[in-house]
């Protein structure tokens, strides 16, 4: 057991001036839950070399009208420190601005979102009971997928949210899952996808995770498709070590993996960038228990410790981390948690984890406690231009055609005769009408149900070459006849189709 010199924060070297965080307590329980993480940081030591600034954002912004829902004060802040500590955070439903965590993770370039998962003591759930142990990590892609937001209504009927994968943005987070791994000890990494339905999309983040696995070479790597992932990790979670996904699908199996180990209330979680990061509870912010000394601040606790662990407080967040399962393991617990004992406030919680600092789990094997803290962190360098992140640059595209979208309600027969008579004495002939993404001629089914958004696709008749202005041309001619939803010239790169095919085509 450690004592009380061993806690002490004069077992720090490279000491300097403070570092600063900006703070962002947040909405509902965010403030009960987050002075609570400060007073066990007070009690540790945190505060002799850890400065916390406060910046205004959540709720109070967006209600003031600002749909960025952080103060122009608050960016500032974030980044010149780039380091951002938050509890959790309201956004608007339906109207009004867009999710907060999304837009910060998005703003500062935090591409890498890492959450660890594990069975703490003290904390029943099926597997502890099983005595099956969970202990692994996920990282997620944060940038990209469908969190870009991008949206439209196409006809009354139809609706479209763009998904966009880039190349640049899967080598990013892929080689951030190695890099990680490796500093870790981590000797197995899994890719979820779903690459057997979304062959380019998912398709390119899988051949990126196995074009950069080569330079691991002392990392064992698999893929599993998404919905199998799933199922595996109710059935088997201790067969995980590392599961690196794209955003969405990384966004939901984050919170499967938190019920494994008894809910968001216990899942960490850190977004990494280049030049700024953010610490953050991931978990809502419960206005129904705001106020009442009920919160659980275990998630935003833990998240802090990865925080810490960033700037190199290592000893530190192992102890402070170690006190915390030393807590679980005695009983204390909020009432949240499904455990022995009675359950505590929120304050009585941080009270009783800032006194057992020093001490370690029995029942389990506790964190190893370095010797000293080695407090480094390197402020952000402003860009004087956004940075541009490219992979293949000497690839040959060539236009082949284009896809027009329609808000159409003839039957596909009537609709492809008007589209061949637009055709006529250009270079496109009409091969492919689509509704849904289903083939619906020149063949398909009566029972292929339909809804007044189509996809009308025109290749080049063979022997012809143009450049991208005659598929404007050709989008001129069809947009006098129908109402035109969308328009996409396709492609082929270095001779490989840069498009997909219908179902059924």
């Amino acid at each position: 057991m450690l004592t009380q010199d061993q806690v002490s924060p004069s077992k720090v070297s490279n000491m300097s001036k403070k570092i600063t965080i900006a703070l962002a307590p947040g909405d509902g329980i965010g403030p009960e839950i987050t002075r609570a993480c400060l007073h066990v940081f007070e009690a540790a030591g945190v505060m002799d070399h850890v400065e916390f600034t406060e910046v205004d954002m959540g709720n109070k912004v967006f209600a003031e009208g600002d749909t960025r829902g952080m103060t122009d004060e608050a960016i500032e802040t974030i980044e010149r420190t780039g380091i951002l500590y938050k509890g959790p955070m309201g956004t608007p439903i339906g109207g009004g601005g867009k999710s907060i965590n999304v837009t910060l993770r998005k703003t500062f370039g935090a591409f890498a979102n890492l959450r660890h998962f594990q069975s703490l003591p003290g904390v029943e759930t099926v597997f502890s009971q099983a005595g099956v142990p969970v202990d692994f990590y996920v990282v997620r892609e944060n940038v990209e997928d469908t969190y870009g937001g991008i949206e439209h209504r196409l006809t009354p009927d139809s609706y479209c949210a763009k998904r966009l994968i880039s190349t640049p943005g899967c080598d990013q987070i892929n080689r951030f899952a190695f890099e990680t791994a490796k500093a870790f000890g981590i000797d197995k990494v899994t890719c979820g996808h779903k690459a057997n339905i979304m062959k380019m999309t998912d398709g390119t983040f899988l051949d990126r995770f196995r074009f950069l696995s080569q330079d691991y070479p002392d990392i064992e790597t698999e893929d599993v498709i998404i919905d199998a992932l799933c199922m595996n990790l109710v059935l088997r979670p201790d067969k995980y070590k590392m599961i690196v996904l794209t955003n969405l699908q990384g966004d939901i199996v984050s919170d499967l993996a938190a019920g494994l180990v008894g809910g968001l209330g216990f899942a960490p979680s850190a977004n990494i960038g280049d030049q700024i990061s953010i610490f953050e509870a991931v978990h809502g912010t419960a206005p129904d228990i705001a106020g009442q000394d009920l919160a659980n601040p275990t998630s935003l606790l833990l998240s802090g410790v990865i925080m810490l662990r960033h700037i190199g407080m290592r000893r530190t967040a192992a102890i402070i981390e170690n006190a915390l399962l030393y807590t679980l393991e005695s009983g204390v617990h909020t009432g949240d948690v499904k455990g022995t004992g009675e359950p505590v406030g929120t304050k009585a919680f941080a009270e009783a984890l800032a006194s057992n600092l020093g001490k370690n789990p029995e029942t389990i094997e506790g964190c190893a406690v370095p010797a000293t803290d080695e407090i480094h962190h390197t402020l952000p360098e402003r860009p004087s231009v956004n940075k541009m992140m490219t992979t293949h640059e000497q690839v040959e595209s060539v236009v082949c055609g284009c896809d027009i979208f329609l808000e159409n309600t003839l039957i596909p027969t009537e609709l492809a005769a008007k589209l061949q008579r637009l055709c006529e004495n250009t270079p496109f002939e009409l091969t492919v009408i689509s509704n849904r993404g289903t083939q619906v001629w020149p063949t398909g089914s009566p029972y292929t149900e339909l809804v007044n958004e189509c996809c009308v696709r025109f290749e080049l008749r063979e022997g012809t070459v143009i450049g991208q202005g005659p598929t404007v041309h050709l989008l001129a001619k069809v947009a006098e006849k129908f109402t035109v939803t969308d328009f996409i010239p396709i492609r082929m790169y270095d001779g490989t189709r840069g498009f997909s095919l219908a179902q059924g085509q």
